[in-house]
């Protein structure tokens, strides 16, 4: 069964971006990029709704094995190995090996943690929000920079309560720290 972790970078005040257009978080440099390249790595699934999708198709790019960094290449080259599920309404086609999944979110995700194993990624705030409520989400990864957006795209949706119980802290690079919860009422 698939373990399925919700993980993205957020700022000190809880958000993920400033707006669709503008992150406002500090760029990963290379030893972070790397703890990201790792678990892209790890991953069986990526798991994405419209937006994150369409953000993430930066790394499709043949330009990402010319014109980036070795970190950068290495990360292009995880994010088109690893298999991706896009859950939109909106989208007609997706890309390089991704599937489109435009029907109910919550009944695909069940389907996809009995039928998958291992570490499923998920990006996306909108689409977590939803899963959060149905109980499908194994794991929060909340990685914390010291900035204060002061507004913008929240990592958990106005509105939506948790129970979470923590599963640990570590320190990263560039002094972001990675912050573990799982569900309260989800079996050790």
């Amino acid at each position: 069964m698939a373990k399925i972790v919700y993980s993205m970078l957020t700022s000190l005040d809880g958000y993920i971006a400033r707006s669709d257009e503008d992150i406002a978080l500090p760029v990963p440099e290379t030893e972070l990029h790397q703890h990201f390249n790792d678990m892209m790595r790890r991953a069986s699934v990526v798991l994405a709704g419209r937006r994150m999708y369409e953000t993430m198709r930066f790394w499709d790019s043949p330009d990402r094995e010319t014109g980036a960094t070795e970190v950068e290449r290495d990360f292009a080259r995880a994010w088109r190995e690893t298999p991706k599920i896009v859950l939109s309404t909106t989208l007609r086609q997706v890309g390089p090996n991704a599937r489109l999944v435009n029907g109910d979110a919550e009944t695909a995700v069940r389907s996809l943690k009995s039928e998958t194993d291992g570490l499923v990624i998920l990006g996306g705030a909108d689409l977590a929000a939803g899963l959060a409520r149905a109980g499908l989400i194994d794991e929060y990864r909340l990685y914390m920079h010291p900035v204060v957006l002061g507004g913008g795209k929240p990592y958990f949706q106005s509105g939506l309560s948790l129970t979470l119980k923590p599963l640990g802290t570590e320190s990263l690079p560039q002094d972001v720290t990675l912050m573990r919860y799982a569900p309260a009422n989800q079996a050790a």
